[in-house]
Order: structure tokens, then C-alpha cells, then sequence
């Protein structure tokens, strides 16, 4: 029964006490406890007429999205949701009602925006975060911000226009961003003489100023640091927080004296990002360098933290670290004397290492694919904005005002028990509404944790403690009142490491090493990445590439394009930690076309 059908209904709850919900609370699941998962419909004595004009006064207003269209191609690649789509058997009335297992794309977009994520922008690719993506968006900003200080690192804030000749100054760099340039022609309706680009990224707006501010080898090193949004618009198929036209980063670019002091701060930063995914998201990442085919245009190399989606079995980028090399430097006469030079001995001036690295909310919908599932948002209680939240049970409708009075007020005061050991917790007094209601909708935004507190609990000095992290009936606990501010902590902490710890086994699990190319498609068809020794040439990549695209058409029988979960297979990164196996001069790379042998093991798969 759809929720524009379904009128008036009583949602029996814990306790077996009643609360009317009328069917304009339709913002909101219905899928945890059994109890509230069956609504009784009131006045079934009705006519048929008078149900007929009751649903038509009482229905309530369709869900609108200004980006309909882009909603209904679905948002985590793959076959498009919404058309035809199957539903899960059971499925509530405003829950996730797609399975993550059965239609992906559809099941992400779902749950971030039931999930209060993010909503639609009326400009297709541009997405509006609300406070829980936001709130995780400036955790990852607040911790990043201490450690690059700690560096030496300093914020600073540039314009977001940059003219064309000076975009165009360093010409391999632009072409790798040529197709995704945004352009400003107009000022209100007057033709500008120059058109003037939307920054796809800072390094040829900052390097004109580091030239300038940049005089001797005193001056290095030059770091800086900021947190802004880009804008690259050439694609066809946006994905929030994946694929964005404007998305939010922070982007550093620093200036060194030397290789040696660029090549530690490449990975110094390489570490940080790590350890955001791993310690704050509790997501695993593998650490490596790029080929020179997936390298940074314009830069010397890039180093990586690679993601794995285990629902998709594709890889995705997490971060970057990038050392430019002298290339930027050589283009903007960004100089210095040469401190090794004597008194009146005159030397040619040195070019400044450089280096840039950048981090966007793209985390964020990493962690939502990973630990999200059929009931919603699972988020990590380090990231999350509400990590507990307290609902009142057991309150019927013979429940006196000073009877339920008391009970919030022990509420109230388990909450100041939890902030005062710097837990974030929410009490949930939201009148109109039952229990099991509020328990899915704090399952749906992923709080990692609920408590329950009624008579019951009172009497005998516990709560009830459910974990969103584990199914709903090895969920449950009880924890002693005089325990909370302990016991809740090390609760929390317990649910982050648990979801890091099934994150990297599924991971794990899925990383395989191939030395047989029969081997190949059918394990990235299994959603496997696969670790392969491999000559780490373009040419050889591309063959790869197409070769995997083409098996897979074979074996399907189905064309291919670059949406499909059987598209060609990419260079992820040369992993830093090497496994044993490869002999050089001897091993050959995998590529059955390739005569060349292998420098290193590369991990190959399909990604976003």
C-alpha cells in the first residue's frame, strides 16, 4: 500500500501504546521493529466515495526534486534506478525500498537523500549538503587543519577566476582539464573582451603570486593551503559526492628548496589522507603511486589512496599527493639564488620544487557505500553529528503528565551525563510520533547508537542499547546507569573499529593477485581488484583496457560503455608495500599483446 493510500494510520509501538501519524508524515521510514512495522488503517468502514475524496484531500505533496531528471538516472553508476525498478519485499512505506544488492545506484541515491544528506540543485551535477554532510565534511576539515599546521602549513583564500592566457600558460596541465573549463563571457549583457575560467584547480591562479612572493631560498619553503570549490563541467553522468560539477576541497600547494623536501611532504600529506579514511571514516585504503598514464597533467608523479566498493567490486580514488617537479616552477620563473653559491660567485638561479594535494567530500559518499545498508546511512561515530540519541519507550496513553514529566527529566540528565564525557547526543521528545517510528528514523541518518529509556529502564536503573552497525536482533544491550559514561565511549569506539575491521576484511577478500590472464575478467567479474605484474607502459595499459572491455562484451554478449559494472579494467595504482614475485628482466607483464616485462605489480579494476 503506497503512502498516498494508506490515510490515517495507528502504528502500534513498544508498550503497545498508540500514536496517530496522519499520512503528511510520510518524510520518514517505518522498517525497524516489527511492532511498528504494521500499521492498522482506522475507520475501515468507510465508502469507497468517501475514501476516495479523503485521499484526494489528505494526499500528501509528491517528493520534488528540481534535478528529476538527473534523480532518475540514478547516482552510483550502473543501470539507472527509478524505472522498473524492483523493490524489496517488505519494503516500508517511506524506507529505503531498494535493495543495495539489487540496484545499486538507486539504493545510494535513496539513502543519501532520505538519509538528510543532500538534495538536488535546480543545475544538473550540483547538489546542496545539509548539516550531517556538512558536520562530516568540517570534522575531516577541523582534524586536517591541525596536522598541516603542525607541518607549517598556512590557509589562505584565492579568487575563483583565472584569465585564459595565464590558464593557458602551462599547456599540459590545461589539456588535461580542456573539456571541464568552465567559462564566465558575459557581465550582466555585456560581452567580455577576454572570458575569464571558473578554477578547475588553483596552480596556475597561486604560482603567478609565488613567483612574486618567492625572492631567495630564504623565503622556502612556501606552504599554503585552501579550503574552497572548484568547478569542472564536462561530464554526462553526475554522482553525489562523486562526480560533481562543483564539489568542495582543500587543495595545498608548497614550494621547497629541494626534491628531498618535496618527495617528504608527498607523503607525509599521503599519510594524513590515509588516515582520515582509516581512522575517521573506517574505511581501508590502499597506499601507492599512480602510473604515468594516470598521472597528475603537468606533474612529475602522483601518489594515491586508493578505495575499494565491495557492492560494486570497483575501485575509487581517495586522495592525491602530487609532486609537480620543476615543470611549474620553469613556467612561472618561480626562482631562487642558489645558497651554495659563494660570495661574488655567480651561479644560475635554481627552480623551486613544488608539490599540490587535494582531498574533496568525495569521502563522504566513499564511506556511505561502504557502510551503508537496506535501512539507510551507517555513519562512524568519530564523523557523526548525533552519535547517540535517547528515545523515550513506554509511555502510553494511561501515562500521567507527571509520570511522563519525570521520565524526561531522567532523559535530560542521562544526556548531560553523556555531553560531560563529550559524547553528542540528541533526546528525542518529538511529539505525534511512536517509538518504533523514531527508532528508523534515526536508523535511516545512521546515528551509531540508540538508547531507550522507559519505566521499565527506570526501575531498574539500565538502558536500552541498540548499535546501528549490526543487525536489528544481535543489536540490542543493556548498560547500567552508573556505567553510561563509561560504558557508552568505549561502545562507540568498539562500533568504529568493528566497521573499519568488516570494511577491510571485505576488502582484503576482494584484492587478488593474477599471474594468468585467463584469470583476469572472470575475477574482476567476481568484483575483485586484481594486483598484476605489469610493465607499466600507456600503451600497454590501453591494451588492457580495451582487452577486458572486449572479454566482457564476449562473454555477456552485451555491448559495453563506461557505466556498465563490466567496463574495461584501469590502473588503480602501483602499490608502495610490493609482494614477492617478480624477477626483473624475467617475470613477463600479464598483457598476452605485451612483449615487455614487468617493473612492478599494479593493481588493475574497474572504478569510478
Amino acid at each position: 500500500m503506497s503512502a498516498a493510500e494508506s490515510g490515517d494510520l495507528t502504528v502500534r509501538s513498544r508498550g503497545n501504546s498508540l500514536k496517530k501519524t496522519t499520512s503528511t508524515d510520510a518524510s520518514a521510514p517505518t522498517t525497524g521493529d516489527a511492532s511498528s512495522q504494521k500499521p492498522v488503517v482506522e475507520n475501515g468502514s468507510t465508502t469507497a466515495q468517501d475514501k476516495k475524496q479523503k485521499q484526494k484531500k489528505e494526499k500528501p505533496q509528491k517528493e520534488k526534486f528540481v534535478g528529476k531528471q538527473e534523480a532518475k538516472q540514478g547516482s552510483g553508476g550502473g543501470s539507472a534506478g527509478g524505472k522498473g525498478k524492483k523493490k524489496m519485499e517488505g519494503a516500508a512505506l517511506i524506507g529505503i525500498d531498494v535493495a543495495k544488492e539489487v540496484d545499486f545506484p538507486e539504493w545510494y541515491q535513496q539513502v543519501l537523500l532520505k538519509g538528510d544528506m543532500l538534495d538536488y540543485y535546480d543545475i544538473s551535477g550540483c547538489y546542496i549538503l545539509k548539516p550531517a554532510s556538512q558536520y562530516i565534511w568540517d570534522a575531516i576539515h577541523a582534524w586536517f587543519d591541525i596536522k598541516i599546521r603542525a607541518m607549517g602549513v598556512k590557509n589562505c583564500s584565492f579568487p575563483l577566476f583565472v584569465s585564459e592566457d595565464v590558464l593557458n600558460k602551462e599547456k599540459s596541465h590545461i589539456e588535461g582539464f580542456a573539456a571541464e573549463v568552465a567559462w564566465v563571457t558575459h557581465g550582466g549583457s555585456t560581452k567580455l573582451e577576454k572570458k575569464i575560467a571558473i578554477r578547475p584547480t588553483s596552480e596556475t591562479v597561486m604560482y603567478p603570486y609565488y613567483a612574486k612572493w618567492i625572492q631567495s631560498y630564504r623565503d622556502l619553503p612556501l606552504k599554503l593551503n585552501q579550503w574552497n570549490s572548484v568547478v569542472r563541467w564536462e561530464f554526462k553522468h553526475p554522482q553525489p559526492f562523486l562526480r560533481t560539477r562543483e564539489f568542495h576541497w582543500q587543495e595545498g600547494h608548497t614550494a621547497h628548496l629541494t626534491k628531498e623536501g618535496a618527495d617528504k611532504e608527498v607523503l607525509d600529506i599521503l599519510e594524513h589522507y590515509a588516515t582520515i579514511y582509516e581512522e575517521l571514516l573506517a574505511v581501508p585504503v590502499m597506499r601507492g603511486r599512480k602510473t604515468d598514464k594516470e598521472r597528475f597533467a603537468g606533474g612529475l608523479y602522483t601518489t594515491t589512496v586508493e578505495g575499494y566498493i565491495p557492492a560494486t567490486g570497483r575501485g575509487i580514488q581517495g586522495g592525491t599527493s602530487h609532486c609537480l617537479g620543476q615543470n611549474f616552477s620553469k613556467m612561472f620563473g618561480i626562482t631562487v639564488q642558489d645558497p651554495s653559491a659563494k660570495e661574488g660567485e655567480k651561479k644560475e638561479p635554481l627552480f623551486v620544487w613544488q608539490n599540490s594535494w587535494g582531498l574533496s567530500t568525495r569521502v563522504i559518499g566513499v564511506m556511505v557505500m561502504i557502510h551503508g545498508d537496506n535501512r539507510g546511512l551507517v555513519l562512524p561515530p568519530r564523523v557523526a553529528e548525533v552519535q547517540v540519541a535517547i528515545v523515550p519507550v513506554g509511555i502510553t496513553a494511561k501515562t500521567s503528565d507527571d509520570d511522563r514529566e519525570l521520565l524526561h527529566k531522567e532523559i535530560v540528565g542521562l544526556a548531560e551525563v553523556l555531553r560531560a564525557v563529550g559524547v553528542r547526543v540528541e533526546t528525542d521528545f518529538r511529539e505525534g510520533y511512536s517509538p518504533g517510528y523514531k527508532f528508523n528514523d534515526w536508523e535511516l541518518k545512521g546515528v551509531p547508537l540508540r538508547l531507550e529509556f522507559g519505566p521499565g529502564e527506570s526501575q531498574g536503573h539500565f538502558v536500552t542499547a541498540a548499535r546501528r552497525d549490526l543487525p536489528q536482533k544481535e543489536s540490542k544491550s543493556t548498560i547500567q546507569i552508573t556505567e553510561l559514561n563509561t560504558a557508552v565511549p568505549a561502545l562507540l569506539e568498539q562500533i568504529q573499529k568493528d566497521l573499519y575491521d568488516r570494511a577491510k576484511k571485505a576488502f582484503d577478500d576482494h584484492h587478488k593477485h593474477i599471474t594468468n590472464w585467463s584469470d583476469f575478467v572472470p575475477s574482476l567479474n567476481e568484483k575483485n581488484v586484481c594486483l598484476i605484474p605489469h610493465c607499466l607502459t600507456e600503451e600497454c595499459e590501453d591494451q588492457i583496457k580495451d582487452s577486458s572491455k572486449r572479454t566482457a562484451e564476449e562473454q555477456s554478449g552485451v555491448p559495453q560503455d563506461e557505466k556498465a559494472p563490466s567496463m574495461g579494467a584501469k590502473s588503480l595504482c602501483i602499490p608502495f608495500e610490493q609482494p614477492a614475485g617478480i624477477e626483473k628482466g624475467v617475470t613477463k607483464c600479464l598483457n598476452p599483446q605485451c612483449t615487455r616485462t614487468a617493473e612492478a605489480w599494479c593493481m588493475f579494476g574497474r572504478s569510478y
